[in-house]
């Protein structure tokens, strides 16, 4: 089983990359069992209205941040899933706030999980939420195994090369891929995150 974390500050697109490479895995890769863990502070979750309306199965979780009181829930979540779908993928959408190599170490040490770590980043909003947020956006993004700057198309290219340039300061290792609203997202870019985990 192939799992998948997506982090990234609340707004930056996270749904939307989720919905785009669920469907490119169905509809192009053939690969049939996809699964969407998705996680919201409260007490409804919008985006998994969105994902259920898009005809995904998604299994909730609305304990809170899955990167601290939710960190037993996690692994029962998984092993639910794995028991009653046996998923060639799990995608988790992570909340907000969330740090997703807590996750990704939490999944590791209690199911022996090895995930992958993508992350999104808004460049329209990056510059405004950088120094405000620096406490968190460096540890969303410091175990990243991809970037993908998002919205791009909506900022010019001074600004999308300094928060490429700001990024690279908290994560030199990570790939950083620019991606548009317009345009979607690359598919080499689909393919590189699918063909790691399953090669």
């Amino acid at each position: 089983m192939n799992f998948l974390i997506i982090g990234g500050f609340l707004g930056s697109g996270k749904t939307s990359f989720i919905l785009e490479l669920a469907k490119y895995m169905v509809e192009y890769r053939g690969i049939q069992k996809v699964a969407i863990l998705e996680n919201e502070i409260g007490e409804v979750g919008v985006d998994d209205k969105v994902l259920r309306g898009s005809g995904y199965q998604v299994k909730g979780m609305f304990s809170g941040c899955v990167c601290c009181t939710m960190a037993g829930e996690l692994p029962i979540n998984v092993r639910r899933l794995q028991k009653d779908y046996d998923p060639d993928w799990i995608l988790m959408e992570a909340t907000g706030v969330a740090f997703p190599d807590s996750i990704k170490q939490n999944l590791l040490k209690t199911l022996g999980i090895r995930a992958q770590i993508v992350c999104i980043a808004d460049a329209q909003r990056w510059q405004k939420l950088v120094k405000p947020l620096g406490h968190l956006l460096p540890l969303q993004l410091k175990d990243a195994d991809l970037v993908l700057l998002n919205k791009a198309d909506l900022v010019g290219r001074e600004e999308l090369e300094a928060a490429r340039e700001s990024i690279r300061s908290i994560n030199g290792q990570t790939s950083i891929v620019c991606a548009s609203a317009k345009e979607g997202i690359p598919q080499r870019v689909l393919d590189q995150i699918i063909e790691k985990k399953e090669g």
